[in-house]
């Protein structure tokens, strides 16, 4: 057990009368940064989540602001209960262990779930959004540099192809003019819990204000197989349209609004992929590399087609996806040893 394990049970047992035999911790999750979460079962029944921030490596400033604020404008999102941010702990809402991912396997709740999601995605983009930081042309820049620095050169041992510098400039560029709204930034099927019948948004900390289409993006092609394109497209014409009801944009034409959710497809994409691949080397979380097919696909459903972005596409299929999977087959024989 250590030192910092054993200072957030007694923090938890001195706001339940538990000084004298501080309570077990069932481990809930990590996830990609320095945050742990743990279950902490009370004597009268319920539970409660105890969110680990260590204040040196994680701002939970801005959870704690944003959850309050988007729990008065109506957003679900966990109710806090204790908070101490000198320590970086944090007690909130059990919102249970099932995931918006695990219930859009079942297709006689698809429809239903997803509308919800789409809605509530939809709400977030009309929250205020001033006082957030700018997802602005530099961001979304050094996000894209992370493909050729981490997944092309570290990872793969490749050179980033000559047409890179002006896909990057032209990816950057349409993101950034877009209508720029609220956007929660993680806004997929693992951040959404389905909790007494109704959809909650957790994992919201790194809000920013940016491109309109982005959560959407995150929703329908993240850590998934592509969905068959009548149900992409039905989706995506849903979200423009409560989007527009609800003033939350300008009219924009269909055809418009999917080149936006196609070119945000691939600059996210893009950057999961180096994301993915400095998790793996720099921080030691080797399950990752298991996902980069996805968002190579991802990349393919987002540019395939686009004009300006033939020369790269071309290099995608012919040189980096075939290197991808030849890489990945020998990272899986290294570890298994066979």
């Amino acid at each position: 057990m250590t030192a910092r394990l054993d200072a957030l049970r007694h923090w938890a047992a001195s706001h339940h009368d538990l000084e004298i035999t501080p309570p077990k911790l069932e481990v809930v999750a990590d996830d990609a940064s320095f945050r742990r979460y743990f279950r902490l079962h009370l004597d009268t029944g319920q539970s409660r989540i105890l969110m680990d921030a260590p204040p040196e490596r994680e701002n939970s400033h801005t959870f704690v602001d944003i959850a309050r604020l988007w729990r008065r404008h109506g957003i679900p999102v966990p109710e806090l209960y204790h908070v101490d941010l000198d320590q970086g702990f944090i007690e909130l809402q059990d919102l249970g262990d099932d995931t918006l991912r695990q219930h859009l396997t079942q297709e006689d709740q698809r429809e239903a779930l997803m509308s919800q999601a789409i809605s509530t995605s939809v709400a977030i983009a009309g929250l205020p959004a001033d006082d957030l930081p700018e997802y602005d042309a530099r961001w979304l820049g050094e996000e894209l540099d992370l493909f050729p620095q981490w997944c092309l050169s570290q990872w793969l041992d490749i050179a980033a192809p000559d047409s890179w510098p002006q896909v990057r400039d032209q990816l950057v560029t349409a993101l950034a003019a877009q209508p720029q709204v609220c956007v929660h930034r993680d806004f997929h099927a693992q951040n959404l819990m389905c909790h007494e019948k109704r959809i909650w948004v957790i994992d919201f900390q790194g809000a920013v204000r940016g491109p309109l289409t982005f959560d959407l993006v995150s929703l329908l092609r993240d850590r998934n197989n592509a969905w068959p394109e009548n149900d992409q497209a039905r989706w995506i014409e849903m979200w423009r349209q409560k989007a527009q009801d609800a003033g939350v944009t300008a009219p924009i034409t269909p055809e418009a609004f999917r080149r936006m959710v196609d070119l945000t497809t691939a600059q996210r994409s893009l950057k999961v992929l180096g994301g993915f691949c400095r998790l793996a080397l720099r921080d030691g979380k080797p399950r990752y590399l298991t996902l980069l097919p996805l968002f190579a696909e991802h990349v393919r459903q987002g540019l395939m087609g686009q004009p300006g972005f033939e020369t790269f596409m071309q290099w995608f299929d012919t040189c980096f996806v075939p290197k991808l999977d030849a890489h990945l087959i020998q990272h899986r024989t290294a570890r298994h040893g066979s």
